[in-house]
C-alpha cells in the first residue's frame, strides 16, 4: 500500500490559505490570485492597490518571494471591476512592490479568463476591458475551437519623455538613454554601447547595470506623469540590442523593479518602443515590429492611433503574444512560521 493513500490531512482552520493559479507569457511569470483574499477597499484601482499595499503587503512578500516564490516571481490581483463598462479590474505585484501597468499580464489574463470559463463570451473574438493602475486596457482575443490562440490589447497612451539624453553612471561613466511611458516608465539603452550581449551570458551584468542606470536617472531626471503621481516613478531600464532571428525588427531585455529581469520582451516597454520609434520617425501608422526577450520569445506592437496626453504628443500602441496556464496552488501562512512573510536574496 502506498502511503500516500492514507492523505487525510487538512490545514488549521487558523491559517491563511490563498490559492493561485500560474501562468507564463513568453516565459514571464505570472501568479493569479483566485481564492483567500481579504476584502480590498477602494473605488479605484490605484485606490485598491494602495489600500492593499498599506494593509497587506506580507500576503506580496509571502507570494513573491521564497519560499513559495522566487526574486522574478510576478503577481496579479483581479477585482471588480472599477467603471462602468469595465469587465474586471486588477493590479500588479513583484519583488519589490507594485507595478502601474503590466502587458504580458494582460495576455495572461485574458487566455486566463477565458479558457477557464471564470467569463463566458460566445464571440470567436471577444473584446474584454480590464481596468487598470493606468488607465482601462481593451483587450481582444483570438480563439480557435474555444481555445485561445493570441490576445492582443490595446495600451495607454504612450510618449517619449526625454530624448537622447545622456546620464552619469557610477563605474559606468556617461551612458546615453530615451525615456519613455508605455504605461511604466523605462530608460532605454543601447546595449552595444556598454558592451552588453543579450542573452543569457550576460545576464548578471545586465541586472547591474540595468539597476545602476535606472537609480542614476532617477537621481539625476525628474520621472513625472502628466497626471497621476502614482505612476511618476522609472520602472526599469530597458536594453535594446540585434534580433537574433532576422525575420524580427530587435530584441529588448528589461530590468525591471529590484532588479527582476523581464523573460518576456515587456508589453508595456514595447509600447514605450513604438512611441519613441514612431516620433524619431522610424516606425510608421499601423506597421507591425516584432520583438525578441532575452529566451526569443516575441511580442507584435504596431500604431494604431496618435493622440495627445497632456503635454505630450502620444500614441496608443497594440500589442499582442501568447500565454500558457503551468499550474494551481494552494499555500499556507503559518501562523507559527518564523518565515511565513517570506524571504528575498538579489
Amino acid at each position: 500500500m502506498n502511503i500516500l493513500d492514507n492523505w487525510k490531512w487538512e490545514a488549521p482552520k487558523d491559517w491563511l490559505k490563498i490559492k493561485t493559479i500560474d501562468l507564463h507569457t513568453g516565459g514571464e511569470p505570472l501568479r493569479v490570485f483566485t481564492h483567500g483574499l481579504p476584502e480590498i477597499k477602494g473605488n479605484t484601482i490605484l485606490e485598491k492597490r494602495r489600500y492593499f499595499r498599506d494593509n497587506y503587503d506580507y500576503i506580496r512578500t509571502g507570494t513573491m518571494w521564497e519560499p513559495r516564490g522566487h526574486a522574478d516571481m510576478y503577481g496579479a490581483i483581479i477585482t471588480e471591476a472599477t467603471t462602468e463598462d469595465g469587465d474586471f479590474g486588477t493590479f500588479f505585484l513583484h519583488n519589490e512592490g507594485y507595478s502601474t501597468m503590466c502587458g504580458h499580464a494582460m495576455i495572461a489574463l485574458i487566455t486566463l479568463v477565458l479558457d477557464t470559463g471564470m467569463m463566458v463570451r460566445d464571440e470567436e473574438n471577444p473584446v474584454i476591458r480590464i481596468d487598470a493602475p493606468p488607465g482601462q486596457i481593451t483587450c481582444q482575443a483570438s480563439r480557435k475551437n474555444g481555445k485561445v490562440e493570441r490576445v492582443a490589447f490595446k495600451n495607454v497612451p504612450s510618449f517619449m519623455s526625454l530624448k537622447n539624453q545622456v546620464v552619469d553612471v557610477p563605474e559606468l561613466g556617461k551612458v546615453k538613454f530615451d525615456l519613455a511611458y508605455g504605461g511604466a516608465f523605462y530608460a532605454y539603452v543601447q546595449a552595444e554601447e556598454l558592451d552588453l550581449k543579450l542573452n543569457e551570458s550576460d545576464y548578471h551584468k545586465m541586472i547591474n547595470y540595468g539597476r545602476k542606470i535606472k537609480y542614476a536617472v532617477m537621481d539625476q531626471f525628474e520621472v513625472k506623469h502628466p497626471f497621476e503621481e502614482d505612476l511618476s516613478f522609472l520602472y526599469g531600464t530597458i536594453f535594446i540590442g540585434k534580433a537574433k532571428d532576422p525575420k524580427h525588427h530587435s530584441r529588448n531585455v528589461c530590468i525591471f523593479a529590484e532588479g527582476e529581469v523581464d523573460r518576456s520582451p515587456t508589453g508595456s516597454g514595447v509600447s514605450a518602443r513604438a512611441a519613441i520609434h514612431y516620433a524619431k520617425d522610424e516606425l510608421k501608422l499601423n506597421e507591425e515590429i516584432t520583438i525578441e526577450s532575452i529566451l526569443g520569445s516575441t511580442m507584435t506592437v504596431k500604431v494604431v492611433e496618435p493622440c495627445e496626453y497632456g503635454e505630450y504628443q502620444s500614441v496608443i500602441p497594440e500589442v499582442s503574444g501568447t500565454a500558457s496556464m503551468t499550474g494551481q496552488n494552494e499555500f499556507y501562512f503559518d501562523p507559527n512560521d518564523p518565515l511565513k512573510d517570506g524571504f528575498i536574496f538579489r
